[in-house]
């Protein structure tokens, strides 16, 4: 780990990968053998096997390789046998996809409900900071600081955001 990061930073950064090794861990054997089958089927090794295959089933059974068997003269077999690897392929595409978009919805989640602790926080320190600067008797903008001072709703920054979106059917 880069040795310019902080204490903090390096705990939980091994906090979380901890975490991600875990629940990797207790998925279902169901779900660790889709990623595995995503994985290799996204990577080059799986287009070359089959460029091979497919090349040398097509070698075949164009009859340019002396002595093989042709076994498959229409080609009939090739197109079924690639329709249904399709089928699978997409499936676990999809497993997969959908795992991810679980994982990425609690990322999301966390981030949001950090943000609102950390305006929440910077919130109350914006109040202590106002009642320091008033014992010292320091000038402060009230207009800015009265803004600044609120606790952002979320429900209602959700709502307005809600009204300003197109409809779909516009």
């Amino acid at each position: 780990m880069p040795q310019g990061l902080s204490g903090t930073l390096r705990e939980n950064i091994t906090a979380l990968a901890e975490r991600e090794r875990a629940e990797r861990a207790r998925a279902p054997w169901s779900e660790r053998l889709a990623n595995r089958i995503t994985g290799f089927t996204g990577s080059m090794t799986f287009v070359w096997v089959h460029v091979a295959i497919v090349t040398a089933w097509i070698a075949i059974n164009l009859g340019w390789i002396p002595g093989a068997p042709r076994f498959d003269r229409s080609f009939v077999i090739l197109a079924m046998v690639a329709s249904v690897e399709a089928i699978f392929l997409s499936t676990f595409v999809l497993i997969s996809q959908n795992r991810m978009a679980a994982l990425d919805d609690r990322r999301a989640d966390l981030d949001l409900h950090i943000s609102l602790l950390t305006e929440h926080e910077l919130t109350r320190l914006v109040a202590l900071v106002d009642h320091i600067a008033e014992k010292l008797e320091v000038r402060v903008d009230r207009g800015e600081l009265s803004e600044i001072e609120r606790d952002v709703e979320p429900v209602q920054v959700l709502d307005a955001i809600d009204e300003h979106k197109p409809k779909e059917s516009e």
